[in-house]
């Protein structure tokens, strides 16, 4: 089996890419530099490539017009926001991310002769993204089995989220189980040489850890 799995760097998307290798498929892995603040966890991505030895394909888009603190300086990152993260959409939100890292997924797996695209996606201890969401990638799955050749030809390319219901206490006790190198990952919507630890997705793992009974390894300030 071949698959392609998107890989930002982070805790999520490098426990997918684990769980992916332990299905037995032959991965290559997808990151993105589309204009985000910053590249630190592309580094990560390329940490993790070379700990299991797989192809690592980064694709250069541009991204910065769309309107989001992950690609605006002009826009400040939340920080420490009180009460569920997943109560309103922040600004941390890239409009439309997730189809467009989707849409060229699956026109890599088209051209490689992969049959599924696994995704770090989680609606559970999340930020409230609605691309996150399982409507959102039963739709996407039905559009792309109409909308390629493979789709067209019986062939259609599945979307594999399989962390979607986790917590994110589950996620680390997978990635564990996994051995996937989470010491290697980077969460944080800020750029330093150390993680914040107070952006949504460094709180998010922080409980995520701390829930799981492991320590987190990454440094923060």
């Amino acid at each position: 089996m071949k698959a392609v799995a998107l890989l930002s760097g982070g805790l999520d998307s490098t426990t997918t890419l684990a769980q992916a290798i332990a299905d037995g498929c032959e991965v290559t892995a997808v990151s993105f530099r589309y204009g985000q603040r910053h590249t630190r966890e592309l580094r990560s991505a390329e940490d993790v490539c070379r700990h299991y030895g797989i192809d690592h394909v980064v694709y250069d888009l541009d991204l910065g017009t769309f309107r989001s603190a992950l690609t605006r300086k002009d826009i400040d990152v939340p920080m420490d926001r009180e009460g569920r993260l997943d109560e309103k959409i922040p600004d941390t939100y890239v409009p439309a991310r997730n189809i467009i890292f989707l849409s060229i997924a699956a026109g890599l797996c088209e051209s490689i002769d992969a049959d599924r695209i696994y995704i770090g996606a989680n609606a559970v201890d999340y930020s409230g993204y609605p691309d996150c969401r399982p409507e959102f990638f039963e739709a996407y799955e039905r559009m792309i089995g109409v909308g390629t050749k493979a789709g067209v030809e019986g062939r259609p390319i599945r979307i594999m989220t399989p962390i979607l219901n986790d917590s994110k206490a589950d996620i680390v006790r997978r990635g564990k189980a996994l051995g996937a190198p989470l010491h290697l990952t980077w969460s944080c919507y800020n750029g330093g040489e150390k993680a914040c630890g107070h952006c949504d997705s460094c709180r998010l793992r922080l409980k995520g850890f701390e829930e799981a009974g492991y320590k987190d390894e990454i440094e923060y300030e």
